[in-house]
Formats: C-alpha cells, sequence, structure tokens
C-alpha cells in the first residue's frame, strides 16, 4: 500500500519537503534522487529534461552480447494492450526517439553482463531495447525473460528483473557542485 516517498516521509516526519526526482519500474533496483526542497526538484527535472543526468545501469540478458559497446537507438512508441497493461515496442514511424550506449562488461556463458547508459529516459527503454535486439533481460515478466534455458540445458527461473539503477551522475541543484 505504501511506495517509496510514503515510506521516506514516515520514517522523516520533521522533513517539510520530500519528493522523488524521477522513478523506476517497479522491480528495478538501484540508484534514485529524493529532493528535500521544490526548488531542488525543479531544477533537477529541468536537468533531466536536458539530458544533465549521467544514468548507468546494469543488467544480465539471456545470449551473447556482441559488441564491447554499442549504441541503440530505437523509437519506442507507449500503448495499452486490450486487456488493459502498458506496454511499450520499437515503432519507426510513432515511436519517439530513444537512444542507449550497452557496455559489455562480462560473458557467462549464454548470459552478458552488461552497463546501459541512458542518454534518453523512456519508459520501459532498456528492456524493450534488448528484446528487440533478441537479448531480454532476465527475469523480465513482460518483454520475453522469465524462465531461461541456458545453452547446458538447464532453466533456472529469476524472482525479479535483473536491472540495477547503479550510477548517477548530476550538479547538485542548490550548490553547483558536480
Amino acid at each position: 500500500a505504501f511506495g517509496l516517498i510514503e515510506r521516506l516521509r514516515a520514517s522523516r516526519p520533521n522533513q517539510p519537503f520530500l519528493e522523488l526526482a524521477h522513478r523506476l519500474d517497479r522491480d528495478t533496483s538501484g540508484a534514485i534522487i529524493v529532493c528535500k526542497s521544490r526548488k531542488a526538484l525543479v531544477r533537477l527535472q529541468k536537468s533531466m529534461r536536458e539530458g544533465g543526468i549521467e544514468k548507468h545501469y546494469r543488467t544480465l540478458v539471456k545470449g551473447d552480447w556482441v559488441n564491447d559497446r554499442q549504441h541503440v537507438k530505437l523509437p519506442l512508441f507507449k500503448y495499452v494492450t486490450k486487456e488493459g497493461e502498458r506496454r511499450v515496442r520499437v515503432d519507426p514511424e510513432k515511436g519517439v526517439p530513444s537512444h542507449s550506449i550497452f557496455t559489455l562488461i562480462r560473458r557467462y556463458g549464454d548470459v552478458s553482463f552488461l552497463d546501459v547508459e541512458l542518454l534518453t529516459g523512456r519508459t520501459h527503454q532498456i528492456r524493450v531495447h534488448c528484446e528487440s535486439l533478441g537479448l531480454p533481460l532476465l527475469g523480465d515478466p513482460v518483454y520475453r525473460g522469465g524462465l531461461q534455458p541456458i545453452d547446458d540445458g538447464t532453466v533456472f527461473s529469476i524472482k525479479r528483473q535483473c536491472l540495477h539503477a547503479s550510477r548517477l551522475g548530476l550538479t547538485h541543484p542548490v550548490m553547483g557542485k558536480r
């Protein structure tokens, strides 16, 4: 019944203002920015819109990521299924430009460990970019990543998607320091 911001506010009742500057998908773990003033929130959100926040994620994908570093620029389109679920797909005509930079960290057989830098922050961007390349995130229940067979014939189940917001780089919105 309670999200992150409600829990933070409950744990810091003397803090007059707490607000999330951005969001993560429900099953994504990691770094998030919380603002303690309206001034900071407005400035950070403006910086995000202008590409002033460096965002890096770590993920495990099923498959052999070929390139050490690869730019993926695929337009993404949000839609709602007939069951009422929000989804995203690559759509050259209706899609909004999106740009991810994937860097291979290590291979584990039929699984690749990647760093992903987001140059745009579209809904499900990493998940859809990977799925469209035939390399779904392990554990992703929506974009083909649930049960994953590995080359040696074993199958393992991941309880949540393997996507972690690992690093944020920004200029402090009030003090002006990187």
